[in-house]
């Protein structure tokens, strides 16, 4: 009975949590579906799928609308799809709970958009003044890491001062560290999409930030646990009179 009440709250819980943040989680099954697609392909398809979908500077040009919300859904190594799926829960479906759908939805937009813009047309000039090769006009950009780094940026503002200066600090030292030592055109784009994500704080002018204490408060799932029929608790019942 105990351990049926508490799979009914943890799932619960998760109802909950996954209803809080539909977006994230619709994003993440479509990321999922494509991850399986790579993974069954064979070694020539999963290489053109991850081209033709790809927002390189190619694409954009045949077909700018379409590579640059495509590639969004897409990430290079299927392996890679658990590791997304954590970072997924801890950034974007935070901010998501926090600032609602829409608000989340324009930040990891326009960083998405405008860093692969930006980062393609900085790619297009190391091309055109011979710093880089012209198969890299074809090269595979995919992926999921400028909506992440967005919302890595705009989270700072729902963690409370002192911490937030710390988190602040980190983000900026693990998105800024591999462009200052020779970065890509890809770390150039997250750097674009971490200040986008700073720079939309009106959107959480009227979001409360998180209340640590708050945070220690028992789930559903213990108090599920502590109800006065849960282990370690006798049950209280009425005597029966004995003739």
């Amino acid at each position: 009975m105990d351990a049926a009440r508490l799979w009914s709250a943890l799932r619960t819980e998760i109802g909950a949590w996954v209803r809080s943040s539909p977006g994230t989680h619709i994003w993440l099954l479509i990321i999922g579906v494509t991850s399986l697609v790579i993974a069954s392909a064979s070694e020539g398809l999963s290489a053109f799928l991850l081209h033709r979908n790809s927002s390189n500077i190619h694409e954009l040009n045949k077909h700018p609308l379409q590579s640059l919300l495509i590639s969004g859904f897409w990430i290079e190594q299927p392996s890679s799809f658990l590791l997304y799926a954590v970072l997924f829960e801890i950034f974007h479906a935070n901010v998501e709970r926090w600032i609602g759908t829409l608000r989340w939805l324009v930040t990891v937009a326009v960083a998405h958009v405008a860093a692969t813009l930006i980062s393609q047309e900085v790619l297009l000039l190391t091309i055109e003044h011979h710093s880089a090769p012209r198969a890299m006009k074809h090269v595979v950009d995919i992926g999921v890491s400028y909506g992440l780094a967005a919302a890595a940026g705009i989270l700072a503002y729902r963690v409370p001062r002192p911490w937030r200066w710390p988190y602040l600090a980190g983000v900026l030292l693990f998105f800024a560290l591999p462009l200052v030592t020779g970065g890509t055109f890809t770390d150039i784009g997250h750097a674009i999409s971490v200040a986008l994500g700073l720079a939309c704080w009106p959107l959480t002018r009227d979001r409360p930030t998180w209340d640590f204490g708050r945070l220690t408060e028992v789930p559903a799932v213990d108090r599920a646990l502590r109800r006065k029929d849960a282990p370690g608790r006798s049950r209280s019942r009425p005597r029966r009179s004995t003739r």
